[in-house]
């Protein structure tokens, strides 16, 4: 008994597209014939007023988040003695020091118009840029740490108006 062997096969011959709506040719992709989107993994929602831009930053309803950083110069300044006061969302001051012998990009943080300390020396350049170029910014305590070393204790989010 002779074996069969499948059917090759079939070329299909294609119609160049007038363009009519309705006709699949080039050109007219599923979206422009059904008018629905293509299946695929959708784009992750964020929360109402939260955004991100290409470069990473946080869009906070009006506020954009510019770094995430804790303050420098614990002992040295009011911190110590305000302690007890500062607590979780206490909104800082930022002010630029360009005469600091220490440091030309230094910026302060003030608390109640009472210096707390500094942002850290390798992390200031983009902060004290946007304070030179007269941005409006702001920063905020997201947490205290009793417990640890004097140059962790205060942690802040530097914030984009």
């Amino acid at each position: 008994m002779p074996t069969q062997r499948p059917a090759p096969p079939r070329a299909v011959a294609t119609r160049p597209s007038s363009g009519s709506i309705g006709e699949r040719g080039a050109g007219n992709s599923r979206e422009e014939s059904s008018g629905h989107r293509p299946r695929g993994p959708r784009p992750r929602r964020r929360p109402r007023g939260h955004s991100s831009s290409a470069d990473g930053a946080q869009v906070l309803g009006r506020e954009i988040l510019i770094q995430h950083t804790v303050l420098t110069g614990f002992r040295h300044h009011a911190a110590p003695r305000l302690w007890a006061a500062l607590g979780p969302d206490a909104r800082l001051s930022l002010v630029r020091e360009p005469d600091n012998p220490e440091d030309p990009r230094a910026v302060a943080l003030y608390w109640r118009g009472q210096k707390i300390g500094y942002l850290p020396r390798g992390e200031n350049l983009v902060v004290a840029e946007l304070l030179d170029r007269k941005r409006n910014l702001s920063a905020r305590i997201e947490h205290l740490r009793p417990d640890a070393e004097r140059n962790q204790r205060i942690a802040i989010r530097v914030l984009l108006h």
